[in-house]
């Protein structure tokens, strides 16, 4: 049981008996300790789940209050809700640090969670201490802070943000730091992600970037749309992974560039995978090979195991027999690609993104399934598949009407797909 110590007081005892003193009313009799007058009158002193004595001191007249928070650790430790008052004596930012360094090492995750944290997180929250995050007060404030920057950023990075905190509050909660994650609270409204709907670029347009890429780089058409490849999978795009008996390419790496330094490392998500490789690709990838032979490319392997360097023989390098980064390549070849076939270019539509998405667009108009689809494309789940390029499956309702007009069978010609789009 813990008990309520009175420092500046005591019960006075008889000298010969060692009894307390009692007075008139047959209760002891206080008499002032060496303490007195000094420092903070009340300590609770309890037991918390490990059976540890915890204490905490209180002033002069507010003895009420040290009744009230002992009886509340009390109970606490009864019902198992204890939360160790000082285990939120700790900023955010140093606690954040020490959850994310025990997650992923990839150095490209954890570059971007380094700048999510520097740019949105740190300078609001950074120095607040965990047991600020009591109530949803501070992540309220939080949140206006960032929407009401002056250039403020997307609010799907604003989500992502978000998310990043409250699983770090999560880890607190877990850490036993805080009671409950104010992230998750009723009031709490987190940044709605706006939904955007890809839309494929049309033949036409694949076909005039094609014409005007530069022609050591004409193969980022093909590899793009023919295989759904990301670009950094078209960066490390080797011949020598053409299984030409089955028609088949196996994905197994991408090119990326960590703090200015380009690596060769496993796809996205760490999921190498076999794609089925078409015969239009594989002339267009011969054609291009007999006059730029493959060159052999070594970079520093970016994944935490026993190999340093990879070795490949890359399909698609600049003049100087290298690998562009992909912002200079986003800004040397491809934007100005644009230009020179006379298209605008539109940042959130027209990144070489657009051709993988044609690739899916593709696969789903001849009936390939997500499940396929998901794994072609390297795609952590097959619910995100379809939830990105579920609106261009063909329509049920289509297919329906198709039924009923096999069945009865209409007198006019009806409309072709491209009539009614």
């Amino acid at each position: 049981m813990g008990h309520i110590q009175d420092r500046w007081f005591r019960d006075k005892e008889d000298p010969e008996t060692g009894f307390p003193v009692l007075n008139g009313k047959g209760k002891p009799v206080q008499e002032k300790t060496e303490l007195h007058g000094k420092g903070l009158r009340y300590k609770v002193r309890y037991l918390d789940p490990d059976k540890v004595e915890r204490a905490k001191s209180y002033p002069d007249g507010k003895l009420t209050e040290a009744q009230k928070f002992l009886t509340k650790m009390e109970n606490a430790v009864y019902d198992g809700t204890y939360i160790d008052p000082k285990a939120g004596e700790i900023q955010f930012e140093k606690y954040a640090w020490e959850v994310l360094a025990g997650r992923s090492r990839d150095e490209s995750t954890v570059a971007n969670l380094k700048d999510r944290m520097e740019s949105q997180v740190i300078p609001f929250l950074g120095r607040k201490m965990l047991k600020s995050f009591a109530t949803p007060e501070l992540i309220r404030k939080w949140l206006a802070w960032m929407a009401e920057q002056d250039n403020p950023v997307s609010v799907n990075y604003q989500r992502q943000v978000f998310d990043l905190v409250s699983s770090i509050l999560d880890a607190a909660v877990a850490d036993g730091k805080i009671k409950k994650n104010p992230c998750r609270d009723k009031s709490i409204k987190a940044p709605a992600p706006v939904a955007r709907k890809v839309t494929p670029w049309k033949e036409s347009r694949r076909h005039r970037v094609e014409l005007a890429l530069p022609a050591r780089f004409k193969p980022c058409a093909p590899l793009g749309a023919g295989l759904g490849l990301r670009q950094g999978e078209i960066f490390a795009f080797s011949p020598d992974n053409i299984d030409r008996e089955k028609m088949e390419y196996h994905c197994t790496r991408q090119m990326v560039t960590v703090n200015g330094v380009r690596k060769f490392k496993l796809p996205k998500g760490h999921k190498t995978r076999v794609i089925p490789l078409g015969y239009g690709v594989l002339d267009e990838i011969d054609a291009y090979t007999e006059i730029y032979p493959p060159v052999a490319i070594t970079l520093p392997w970016g994944e935490q195991d026993a190999k340093e360097f990879d070795t490949v023989n890359v399909l698609m390098t600049n003049n100087a027999g290298e690998l562009y980064t992909r912002q200079a390549f986003n800004n040397v070849i491809w934007r100005p690609t644009f230009r020179r076939a006379g298209l605008s270019y539109e940042d959130r539509e027209d990144g070489m993104h657009a051709m993988r998405h044609l690739f899916a667009s593709a696969m789903l108009e001849r009936g390939v399934s997500i499940k396929a689809l998901a794994a072609f494309l390297g795609h952590a789940s097959e619910a995100f598949t379809l939830k990105v390029y579920t609106h261009l499956m063909p329509s049920s309702y289509d297919r329906a009407r198709a039924a009923i007009d096999d069945l009865i069978k209409p007198r006019r010609k009806p409309p072709t797909a491209e009539e009614t789009a």
